[in-house]
């Protein structure tokens, strides 16, 4: 048995700036789980199904980001003993620590959309969700010149649903600079009554809606596929629907927290699969020892990577004040979704738990679509997320 005193489940945004920020705090013993040999910036994914970055932008191998002082188990998790603190690996090792960081994001859950998968496989439909299929999105948007075209945002869990907008405005930006939106239908899966639940930015999204003709279908999900009719069935609160003859369909899968959170006893009945942790101190509610953060953490709010840094800075100076017997630290909930409206502007929608604005830059509207905002989201922000937050410094 290999022993750690902080153990940290996951490779993502969460585990590697969280493992950097812990080094960096004087922690002399952590280990990083994560069997994926590259790592994305998931962001810039949109940005790639709206012809605005590649794929080449956003990876790097593993190897480079795990920091230094970190060690690295390159597996997968198989299960997971709360009360005796050790993690299984896929390759059969048993890792024991004092302190376990669950942080292993979502996975994509195929089953839960029947046909879905193949639709993938045969290029009809794809996502920016998945990074195997998000290349082809911009081509097949930019080459329809007619016909029928859907856009799903994902019921949660999800890491940041209401990002899945910005294909869709991309695409009809695209669409209406070139004369052919209006020869398109154009139609916007919502799995609740509005984009965001915020009523500020919605108010805005609606009017957007509107002024581009997008058909808006509320409180409804994909609820099945068929590849051969090109046709979805939506499950709504009237019961189902069938939307035939769609030339591309830019549909996100459902996605749920790995099964070895559930099956470790460690989430709840109010949130199936993800980790039941206190939303203000990321702690587990049942077991002291275990702490989680990110998507597959239940925090009553929004995932985010904006949230990730509030979320690594406060559970950061919890395991410290853990250790020493002081109060801990509490989340506010912050997150952020930013939606790019036009080719060159973006609204941010930082908020926190309730809903009331947050915004990073002082006396700034958060609702308020801008230039700058989408520079810094398509430009900035990439450079501070390898240079500075992968690093333990934000």
């Amino acid at each position: 048995m290999e022993h750690s005193e902080i153990l940290v489940v996951g490779g993502g945004n969460a585990g590697i700036s969280l493992a950097a920020r812990l080094l960096r705090d004087g922690a002399g013993d952590v280990t990083l789980v994560a069997p994926q040999p590259v790592h994305r910036y998931k962001p810039l994914l949109n940005y790639v199904a709206g012809g605005q970055a590649t794929m080449a932008e956003l990876e790097r191998p593993m190897a480079d980001l795990v920091p230094d002082g970190c060690r690295w188990v390159r597996d997968a998790v198989e299960s997971v003993d709360p009360a005796a603190m050790t993690v299984r690996t896929r390759g059969g090792r048993v890792l024991h620590c004092s302190t376990m960081v669950l942080c292993p994001g979502l996975v994509e859950d195929w089953d839960a959309t029947p046909g879905l998968h193949s639709a993938y496989a045969e290029g009809w439909a794809a996502s920016s969700y998945v990074p195997g299929s998000t290349p082809t999105v911009w081509p097949r948007l930019t080459s329809l010149r007619g016909g029928s075209v859907l856009f799903t945002v994902p019921p949660e869990p999800a890491s940041c649903g209401p990002t899945a907008l910005k294909p869709l405005f991309l695409a009809c930006d695209h669409w209406r600079r070139t004369g052919v939106l209006a020869d398109l239908q154009v139609r916007l899966v919502l799995p609740a009554a509005t984009a965001t639940g915020l009523t500020e930015a919605d108010r805005f999204l609606e009017d957007a809606f509107a002024g581009l003709g997008v058909e808006v279908l509320r409180e409804s999900v994909v609820e099945r596929v068929d590849g051969d009719l090109h046709s979805v069935t939506l499950s709504t609160p009237t019961g189902s629907r069938v939307l035939g003859d769609l030339d591309f369909a830019h549909a996100v899968p459902h996605y749920r927290a790995p099964r070895f959170v559930a099956d470790a006893g460690l989430s709840a009945d109010r949130s199936p699969g993800l980790v039941d942790v206190d939303p203000e101190t990321l702690r587990h509610r049942e077991h002291g020892g275990v702490w989680a953060i990110g998507d597959a953490a239940d925090l009553a709010t929004r995932p985010s990577g904006g949230a990730l840094r509030k979320q690594v800075d406060v559970l950061a100076r919890n395991l410290t004040a853990a250790r020493t017997g002081r109060a801990l630290k509490r989340y506010d909930g912050y997150t952020v979704m930013p939606i790019t409206v036009s080719r060159r502007t973006l609204m941010l929608n930082e908020v926190e738990r309730d809903g009331r604005p947050s915004p990073s830059v002082p006396l700034i509207d958060p609702f308020v679509p801008r230039r700058w905002q989408w520079a810094f989201d398509r430009y900035g922000l990439p450079q501070v997320y390898w240079r500075r937050i992968l690093r333990g410094k934000v």
